[in-house]
């Protein structure tokens, strides 16, 4: 059965980047958000196998929404996706759950590679 992914970025182009590279590896996007708030409702109503979250989002950045999801779930699977040179709020998204980060511009097997290895 191939593995649910919710894909959260604000930007509807990354999402359809990441969508594109997931879909084409066997991954079922279940669900896209736009906002940490929006990922936190969609997470709760999906609960999907992995998130793939964007660190820069209006209304609640990626760090706080990946930090409610890991309060509703502690077991949930999140990488971090972030723009070059963030590399200090990487670090705390670590520290608060993230299991791995993806940098953008995305490189196929880098995000492939990142998303099965936290799949474990």
């Amino acid at each position: 059965m191939a593995k649910k992914v919710l894909v959260v970025d604000d930007a509807a182009f990354m999402r359809m980047m990441i969508k594109d590279i997931l879909t084409k590896n066997g991954y079922e996007v279940v669900g896209e958000a736009q906002d940490g708030q929006e990922a936190v409702d969609k997470y709760k109503e999906l609960t999907p196998d992995l998130v793939t979250m964007d660190i820069t989002m209006p209304e609640k950045d990626g760090i706080a929404a990946l930090k409610e999801i890991k309060s509703l779930h502690a077991d949930a699977t999140v990488i971090m996706c972030s723009a070059m040179g963030q590399q200090a709020m990487v670090i705390d998204a670590i520290q608060a759950g993230a299991k791995d980060f993806i940098v953008k511009p995305f490189q196929a097997d880098r995000v492939i590679e990142a998303i099965s290895k936290a799949m474990g």
